[in-house]
């Protein structure tokens, strides 16, 4: 695929809500938007990175840096088979995988444009529709909590992920429990505790979570397993698992049960897919976690969702929860099934709004391949 231009945006879009976790609050996103611009198509990714370095060491601005002056030029001068070959495109970068993401799911999308398929088709997707649950911040009172896991059991989500942390854990799932008994809950400690809380989260498996996510360090693996030996629920890995290896090392070890996977965080839909079946192989079930995207990340996310493994509800919710207006048309919407349709048009198989995103843009640079020349 020869790529003529490489178009770097960044967007900033208010959130509905405040979303809040163990590490902070969040109002805003600034977004980095990729737009590939190739045979007369158009193409898009994102990178999930945040304002600051606290998921990851990345942020949307030194993705910016790495992105302008490293993976383009390298792309453009690469001119990729396919969707596959932006791993070994990128090689001589080490690390910035939320970066690396944006463009390799971007060059995904546009061969599926090429192809005249959709992207969960050419991903390897079997899935007509997937399972949607919802992932509720921590909130100023336990009453609002309660109220917004109504919600969202009303609007048909499959399953209540609340976050939690010292201080808003137990008494958090024993409201919830005492109000609801049978739901599908489960829990993400964004690795807030420490070893020295083994005695604590043993606690949690009075409230037969579906798993507890992330509790321990965010690069941690050998005392994941430690505390998985000791307690009943479910470890889940998310930040801990950056690529295939590491998914091998985990189920090894005995370090968790199930694995979420997140596009962005693993470097792109190669690695996802490595991930998936390397976890199905061992009967290790995944599913996708959101890192406040877009319509443009969540119809990515859509897209690997519909893979065979992905058998456990995700966090993939309709626009309308995050934002006012998204940048993508159709919005995505969830059934009162608490099911996703998973696009069958070519490419991810929604519009994406042009003049919204230049609205939103804040700065914008274009890099194009006769200037590499």
């Amino acid at each position: 695929m020869k790529i003529d231009s490489i178009v770097l945006r960044e967007v900033q879009l208010q959130l509905v809500a405040p979303f809040e976790t163990s590490f902070g609050s969040t109002t805003h996103r600034r977004v980095l938007l990729v737009e590939l611009r190739a045979e007369g198509l158009r193409a898009w990714g994102e990178c999930v990175a945040g304002e600051h370095p606290w998921y990851s060491e990345e942020t949307v601005d030194t993705a910016w840096q790495i992105s302008r002056y490293e993976l383009a030029p390298l792309l453009l001068e690469a001119e990729p088979e396919h969707g596959g070959s932006c791993h070994d495109i990128f090689r001589p970068v080490r690390g910035n995988r939320m970066a690396k993401a944006a463009f390799e799911n971007a060059v995904w999308d546009l061969q599926a444009q090429r192809e005249g398929i959709s992207l969960a088709s050419l991903l390897g997707g079997s899935r007509d529709t997937i399972a949607c649950g919802v992932s509720l911040g921590i909130q100023p009172s336990l009453g609002q909590l309660l109220d917004n896991v109504e919600t969202s059991l009303a609007a048909g989500y499959q399953r209540i992920k609340v976050k939690c942390k010292p201080g808003w854990d137990l008494r958090v799932f024993e409201a919830i429990r005492d109000r609801w008994p049978s739901i599908r809950l489960s829990a993400d400690a964004n690795a807030s505790y420490r070893l020295k809380d083994m005695d604590h989260l043993a606690g949690f498996d009075h409230y037969d979570l579906m798993m507890l996510e992330q509790p321990l360090w965010s690069d941690d693996f050998y005392f994941h397993s430690m505390l998985q030996s000791q307690i009943e629920t479910p470890i889940c890995l998310d930040e801990s698992i950056r690529n295939r290896r590491d998914a091998l090392a985990s189920i090894e070890m005995g370090s968790c049960r199930v694995i979420n996977i997140k596009v962005g965080r693993v470097g792109g839909f190669s690695e996802a897919i490595g991930i998936h079946n390397a976890a199905m192989e061992r009967a290790i079930p995944v599913w996708c976690g959101g890192m406040l995207e877009t319509g443009i990340g969540r119809s990515h996310n859509i897209a690997i969702s519909s893979l065979p493994n992905f058998s456990l509800p995700g966090d993939v919710s309709a626009s309308k929860r995050y934002w006012r207006d998204d940048i993508i048309e159709p919005e995505v919407e969830v059934s009162p099934l608490g099911e996703i349709t998973v696009p069958t048009g070519p490419g991810s198989g929604f519009h994406v709004r042009e003049d919204l995103i230049e609205r939103l843009t804040a700065r914008k640079d274009e890099v194009r391949a006769y200037a590499l020349a």
